[in-house]
């Protein structure tokens, strides 16, 4: 089991071998590349840099630390940098490696290694369910598999786990793709919807980063797509699988534990890579069934005095908030808002307009400017009384169990992020459950 560690412990120290190495942030996954570069060796130095303060104890005395906020003028005096996804470089990329220094991830380190064994998923939504169904299929077929990535698991934590038969199922973000010259074996591009604006300035580059996850794939190579992220001509080598929403295999909505056209879609996906994979139909159809929903994103939180709760705080963009709102019956409240990432409103407005829901409750800076935006192209929303402005979360929660009706349902699905008001969109979801009972 510690042969493909082995190698890539043995390949990364050949890449460091009398380099200045530089970890670009430190929190999970940047502790997990200190230990593979520790492990490693032969690095003339480390230095670990980031935004805020590290405790000379967390670390060992060979080690160097750059924190504060000019931390990233560490890369000027370092050979080679892994840059954790969450940091965003301030430099020009070309301009930081023209040099011949490598920037470069545990990710894309990752993937040089074991790409040949990884099946890898991406997309605005549904990753982390598409991602997890897979792995459920897989393990429920008595598969050697191993779960890693933007779920949750940095992954050099679980190179040790691998096998040469195993099955690496990975959830690869924008951020983790970004600078990626890797692509995996088999490669999923769920879809894409405009996000994380805040961060490539234009949804040309945000696009691009996607596009890595099969940019690099060859001929022998899998891609499977949604029809609208089909790739252009030239721009893929591998072969290419489209996959519709109505393509799922012979099973009743009622018989599965997700529900909504967007959750069918991430099954008819989950299946088709099954499927290629020798899994019979019968394994998956049961693995379908047994299979347990992540938290936070659809989520039923119970029924308290009369009113059904569900948590859909993963919502970050409006198609998603329409798509749960197509999905639960009988919606009378839903609590918008979040930080203001510049995202374009106006279909979840038009979607508001014509629906059935009795109370929007819009909240915090995406609410203010929805709210805005409503009173030039949806007045009679305002004037009506369906839709109100509050704070924050919790003055939201306490307006919705004031004029939700017995029976009815109230859905929180933000189609906002988290940021600089929850730490992360699970934070978010706690809260409201808290808010809730």
């Amino acid at each position: 089991m510690e042969l493909l560690h082995t190698e890539l412990i043995r390949e990364l120290s050949e890449k460091i071998a009398g380099k200045n190495v530089l970890l670009l942030g430190f929190g999970r996954e940047g502790r997990a590349s200190l230990e593979a570069v520790r492990a490693a060796g032969n690095a003339a130095s480390i230095t670990i840099a980031d935004k805020r303060e590290i405790a000379p104890s967390e670390v060992s005395d060979d080690v160097k630390l750059k924190c504060g906020e000019d931390y990233q003028k560490a890369i000027g005096e370092s050979d080679f940098v892994i840059k954790s996804p969450g940091v965003v470089l301030e430099g020009d990329y070309n301009e930081l490696t023209k040099n011949g220094r490598i920037i470069t991830s545990e990710a894309e380190l990752f993937l040089e290694a074991y790409g040949h064994h990884t099946i890898g998923i991406t997309g605005t939504k549904g990753k982390s369910t598409t991602t997890t169904l897979i792995y459920h299929i897989l393990k429920e077929a008595g598969k050697k598999t191993v779960l890693l990535g933007n779920i949750g698991i940095p992954p050099f934590e679980r190179v040790t786990e691998i096998e040469p038969d195993s099955f690496i199922v990975f959830e690869m973000s924008c951020h983790q793709l970004e600078y990626n010259h890797f692509s995996p074996h088999r490669a999923v591009y769920l879809n894409l919807y405009p996000e994380h604006l805040d961060h490539y300035g234009t949804f040309e580059k945000y696009k691009a980063a996607k596009e890595n996850i099969y940019r690099n794939q060859d001929e022998g190579d899998f891609l499977y797509c949604g029809e609208e992220v089909y790739p252009e001509p030239g721009t893929c080598r591998s072969g290419i699988t489209e996959i519709y929403y109505d393509d799922l295999i012979h099973i009743s909505e009622n018989d599965v534990p997700l529900k909504g056209r967007h959750n069918l879609f991430d099954m008819t996906v989950a299946a088709t890579v099954a499927e290629d994979l020798g899994i019979s139909t019968e394994t998956i159809k049961a693995a379908l069934r047994s299979y347990k929903p992540l938290p936070h994103r659809l989520e039923y939180c119970g029924t308290f005095n009369g009113i059904r709760y569900y948590d859909d705080s993963i919502s970050t963009i409006p198609e998603t908030c329409i798509e749960a709102l197509n999905t639960v019956k009988n919606v009378e409240t839903v609590l918008i808002g979040g930080m203001d990432r510049g995202i374009d409103y106006s279909k979840l407005i038009d979607y508001l307009k014509g629906s059935y829901v009795e109370h929007i409750v819009l909240m915090e800076a995406t609410g203010k400017r929805i709210f805005g935006e409503m009173k030039k192209s949806a007045p009679e929303l305002i004037d009506s009384g369906r839709a109100v402005l509050v704070d924050h979360l919790s003055d939201a929660v306490e307006y919705g169990k004031k004029v939700t009706d017995d029976g009815g349902a109230l859905v929180l699905s933000p189609a906002a992020a988290s940021y600089g008001i929850f730490k992360n969109f699970e934070e978010r979801g706690d809260a409201f459950k808290k808010l809730i009972q």
